[in-house]
């Protein structure tokens, strides 16, 4: 069975973006950046929700070839390209590369999924992983905690609908104050 990650940077009052979407909080150093870089690295297969994807696919499928690109986002773009994706939308998009639509339900679907066989699974997208907290379906928290408060905007974390007990796997430290916490859900 694969285990499913969601991870984001978050800010200190538990947001992954300000109100209006506004991410100028959350740019990672380059240490922070390689972290995340090394992740998409080890991931099987990435699941996003649409505005993720809109985010993401606008960026990095030609990144490495942006005039002043660095080695790391060089790297990160060919990491990403490679890795397969899973987008989940229920408005027509288009994907294209490394990447499956979805539009049916997502947590079917994903479950489906980590009942196969592979390695970790990563999901973002506040939206997506929302569903999937809600049915029981993550297995670690990621959580790249940024020393600022937003005071409002899209959090990391849904309602739920019950308590979900999670263990300390790993605390590090980031230049800029950024602490990494991971967890794992304890079942």
């Amino acid at each position: 069975m694969r285990r499913l990650i969601f991870g984001m940077n978050v800010s200190l009052d538990g947001y992954i973006a300000a109100p209006g979407g506004d991410l100028g909080w959350s740019v990672p150093s380059d240490e922070l950046f390689q972290w995340w870089s090394d992740r998409v690295s080890a991931t099987d297969l990435a699941l996003y929700g649409r505005k993720l994807w809109d985010t993401m696919s606008s960026h990095w499928p030609t990144a490495d070839q942006q005039p002043g690109a660095t080695p790391a986002q060089i790297e990160y773009a060919r990491r990403w390209r490679a890795m397969p994706k899973v987008v989940f939308s229920s408005t027509a998009i288009a994907v294209d590369g490394n990447t499956r639509l979805v539009t049916g339900d997502a947590v079917t679907e994903i479950a489906r999924l980590k009942a196969g066989d592979g390695g970790p699974m990563d999901i973002g997208g506040a939206t997506l992983a929302a569903a999937a907290m809600r049915a029981g379906l993550i297995d670690e928290y990621v959580l790249a905690t940024a020393p600022v408060l937003v005071g409002g905007g899209t959090p990391f974390f849904t309602v739920l609908d019950s308590w979900v007990d999670l263990s300390l796997v790993e605390t590090r430290t980031f230049s800029g104050g950024i602490v990494l916490t991971r967890y794992e859900t304890r079942r």
